[in-house]
């Protein structure tokens, strides 16, 4: 382990807090305050089966807002390496320097630009279609996102900690909502009743290869449309627009590669939990799939689903090229008249 990893990390720590301060406010309050309560629980260890102390969960949210307050306007740090300071956008010098010390760093922008940054312990390499896969283990430090798989260039980080953290808030959020019944189904896989910690575990390991299939996804949509599309999506001024416009290609990446893995390997616990956090924009833009998905509910076929596949390969393909073949100024209606479109679909097919 390097000899500097506590100055590295606080470094780390201090960038992942000015993004916090620059972008806590794009999340809904609901969201916010969920990621929160998981960031808190991180920051101080405490397992996941123990309550959360209200009182010290509100001082320390007064704090950190307060903390936000302070250093928003600040720059990101360059991190301190053995050789010298590097740019903490780049991820490939810095992890040069830290994979042989078993270190894994990721560096880059998430949904609405939000620069993204992890330092945690490497648990193993993988090569599979030609990426290189890191997957890391406990984190030294995170920001408020911290999604449990990104794809940067050639390389896709697997943040394991975090995956059973973001599992964890979609189980909470589900008991706030028990009435349904896809999570129900996609928990009830996993006997949380019988050893919570045992169960989240077998979940995790599951659901990390699903992000690693949806990932790899992502490589795969990202060789159709090239370079112009991320171009594309970083020009767009409204944020609804880059939801939408990102949750075409995650339609497209899922049609690519997710779920055709899925219903091949027969793995239903995944399956269940995809439509489960099938997000609001989705169920917008392709109900399709939550209906086919509905239908082998009911029948055990996969017939529908495997249709759904096939034609959402061609359909958000070509959608996602009419949008890079659109004038710049016509991209942001498109994607809006897109979602009331399907919208007034939806609505036509209760009529019948």
């Amino acid at each position: 382990m390097m000899r500097n990893l506590p100055q590295l990390a606080r470094t780390v720590q201090h960038n992942c807090n000015i993004s916090d301060a620059r972008h806590a406010a794009d999340y809904g309050l609901c969201t916010f305050l969920l990621k929160m309560r998981e960031y808190y629980r991180w920051e101080n260890a405490l397992p996941f089966s123990r309550t959360l102390p209200r009182d010290a969960l509100g001082d320390w949210l007064s704090a950190r807002e307060q903390h936000w307050s302070a250093i928003e306007a600040d720059a990101f740090q360059p991190l301190p390496l053995a050789d010298g300071e590097v740019e903490p956008l780049a991820a490939d010098i810095v992890n040069r320097a830290l994979l042989p010390q078993a270190l894994v760093y990721s560096a880059g922008y998430g949904p609405l630009r939000k620069p993204v940054f992890f330092l945690g312990e490497l648990l193993r390499i993988e090569q599979r279609a030609g990426f290189t896969i890191l997957i890391s283990s406990c984190e030294h430090a995170r920001e408020l996102a911290a999604p449990p798989a990104m794809l940067q260039g050639r390389t896709i980080f697997v943040r394991l900690e975090s995956v059973r953290r973001t599992l964890w808030e979609k189980i909470e959020e589900w008991r706030w909502r028990p009435q349904d019944q896809r999570m129900a189904r996609a928990l009830a896989s996993y006997d949380f009743a019988a050893d919570g910690e045992a169960a989240l575990q077998r979940m995790a390991d599951n659901e990390m290869e699903t992000m690693i299939l949806h990932e790899l996804g992502e490589a795969m949509a990202g060789e159709l449309l090239g370079a112009d599309w991320q171009e594309m999506v970083a020009s767009l001024e409204s944020p609804r627009s880059e939801v939408a416009a990102r949750a075409i290609r995650d339609l497209l990446a899922d049609c690519l590669s997710t779920l055709p893995a899925l219903l091949q390997r027969a793995n239903l616990p995944a399956l269940h939990f995809h439509f489960a956090t099938y997000d609001a924009t989705r169920r917008h833009l392709y109900p399709q799939a939550l209906q086919a998905y509905e239908h082998f509910v009911r029948t055990g076929a996969l017939d529908r689903l495997w249709h759904a596949v096939h034609e959402g390969k061609d359909r958000w393909l070509a959608q996602a090229r009419a949008l890079l073949a659109l004038d710049p100024a016509a991209r942001e209606p498109a994607l809006k008249a897109a979602l009331e479109t399907d919208a007034h679909e939806r609505e036509a097919a209760r009529a019948r």
